[in-house]
């Protein structure tokens, strides 16, 4: 048993089977891709990567696992369940991409996807297989998918995970701001093995004395979305990293499956290589480097839109890059300086658990609500929408007619295509 120091946890202590995972060439790519992206350019100290934070979510695994097993509960799975938990939080986000989550935006494969043969083939899988056992490389995949068998399947993927809270804490620290104060040890002490009502059999629950430390963890990561993952500059410098993969991909100057395989450094250094070949690499890659980034002209919150409204800029890359190239054409500007910012829509706190009851009982808190009681997923979706912007960004301050703008934006994506065939203005 090894022990590595951090300075979230202090003393995170690892097994001997997991220790050999941490050295494999898989896992050790992590040290090389920041768990912020390009938060970095806003807050100095957000330069930590997704290999302290899988430590962290392993801690986070024995700790948990430790603390059922204390209480008999572990008594309803199987023997080596335990190490198949452990293995899996440690493995969790070896398929991520340079700078994160940012290129999925842009339809690259999801970074699960990414991580199938990089569990269930090689290095990693010949040592889940020798220390845990003959089928553990498929059920640490499934675990990390969210499709597992497995009781304790929501420690790893779930409502309430441990990868939310590790990397809510982690991220607060590391950007020096006070946000991620979330009650871990009663967040963790809370946490049962119960009879699901939904399915009748065993998953992981909370109990209900435990639902106020729940609470801690939605505004946690409310504040963390306003104030860091999706602050203005962040989201500016991740619109232009979106466009100028997107530009090396489309002109095959990258190919997007060896993109996975790249560190945060790699990347940029294929894009500032490639660059003289194409007149928005240069730009876009060189104002990433020199922290030149998009202002913002125009920004709106989600508020103040329909539920519909924007999914096209979510869901279909290519219609989006045509549109803000038609808008940077009309104010003058060249192809990538002018980017539209519409986060994906994401779930404040997707509550899905069963609850054991004070009195006894287990019931399900589910989006519906708990009347009475507890009513946590209305309260995260008003949170969300105030937290969700739409922004236009340009490299070159210009003005805006807000109002055309909005009414393009509007527009179905039919309309839209049809508009940028015919040739007629956006604006």
């Amino acid at each position: 048993m090894e022990t590595i120091r951090d300075p979230l946890w202090n003393n995170v202590r690892v097994e001997d089977a997991a220790l050999r995972l941490v050295d494999t060439r898989v896992f050790q790519r992590l040290r090389y891709v920041r768990q912020l992206g390009l938060a970095y350019l806003v807050y100095p100290g957000a330069t930590h990567s997704r290999f302290e934070h899988a430590l962290g979510a392993y801690h986070l695994a024995r700790t948990t696992l430790g603390l059922l097993a204390e209480r008999g509960e572990l008594r309803r799975v199987p023997d080596e369940e335990p190490a198949i938990v452990r293995a899996a939080a440690l493995l969790h986000d070896v398929g991520h991409y340079p700078f994160s989550h940012a290129l999925e935006e842009i339809g690259v494969p999801h970074h699960e996807d990414v991580a199938r043969p990089l569990i269930t083939e090689g290095e990693v899988a010949d040592i889940l297989r020798e220390t845990v056992a003959p089928d553990a490389p498929a059920r640490v995949y499934a675990l990390v998918c969210g499709r597992g068998e497995s009781p304790l399947q929501g420690l790893i993927s779930g409502s309430l995970d441990l990868d939310k809270i590790e990397y809510l804490k982690r991220d607060a620290l590391m950007c020096g701001v006070p946000y991620g104060e979330i009650d871990v040890d009663r967040l963790l002490n809370a946490l049962v093995l119960v009879d699901d009502p939904k399915t009748g059999r065993p998953a992981v629950g909370i109990r209900e004395k435990g639902l106020s430390a729940l609470e801690s963890l939605l505004f946690a990561k409310y504040q963390m979305y306003r104030n860091v993952y999706w602050h203005h500059a962040v989201r500016a410098a991740t619109a232009m990293y979106k466009r100028v993969v997107d530009v090396a991909l489309r002109g095959s100057v990258l190919e997007a499956r060896t993109v996975a395989r790249l560190t945060d450094e790699g990347i940029l250094h294929a894009l500032e290589s490639a660059a003289p070949v194409e007149p928005q690499l240069s730009m876009l890659a060189g104002a990433l480097r020199a922290r030149r980034l998009h202002k913002r002209s125009l920004e709106c919150p989600a508020a103040a839109f329909d539920e519909s409204f924007g999914d096209w800029m979510v869901r279909d890359r290519a219609l989006t890059v045509a549109v803000e190239d038609r808008l940077a054409a009309e104010l003058g500007l060249e192809p990538g300086e002018l980017l539209l910012d519409y986060p994906a829509k994401t779930q404040m706190l997707g509550l899905d658990l069963p609850v054991l009851r004070r009195a006894g009982g287990v019931v399900r808190v589910t989006a519906a609500g708990w009347e009475g009681a507890i009513n946590l997923t209305t309260l995260a979706e008003q949170l969300y929408r105030s937290a969700r912007w739409l922004r236009v960004f340009t490299a070159r301050r210009v003005a805006l007619p807000q109002d055309r703008l909005l009414a393009a934006l509007h527009l179905d994506p039919d309309a839209l295509r049809a508009r940028l065939a015919g040739g007629a203005a956006l604006l």
